[in-house]
């Protein structure tokens, strides 16, 4: 996967204590690795990184958030969490 396609994605974790979780892709740091957020526990300062084989990704693209990466403005938690439960992600996927 190209770098582009999975910033700002929505992924459901698949594997690990987090299982069930939602994230946000905001960094793709190796061919298999991606930093992820949730703007709780998993804040922009404090990324998870995790195995994108562990991974499920959605058709869900933060649009804002992906737009703040790219253009290198900061992120804030209360956008990514914001993002994340306005959404109610979980009755979409």
């Amino acid at each position: 996967m190209e770098k582009d396609e999975v910033l700002g994605r929505v992924v459901l974790s698949t594997a690990g204590r987090d299982e069930g979780k939602y994230y946000i892709v905001i960094d793709m740091i190796s061919d298999n690795y991606v930093l992820l957020v949730d703007g709780r526990l998993r804040t922009e300062n404090k990324p998870k990184k995790k195995k994108l084989r562990h991974l499920r990704f959605t058709d869900i693209i933060a649009e804002e958030i992906k737009r703040d990466i790219l253009s290198g403005k900061e992120l804030t938690n209360s956008t990514i969490r914001r993002y994340l439960q306005l959404n109610d992600i979980n009755k979409e996927v």
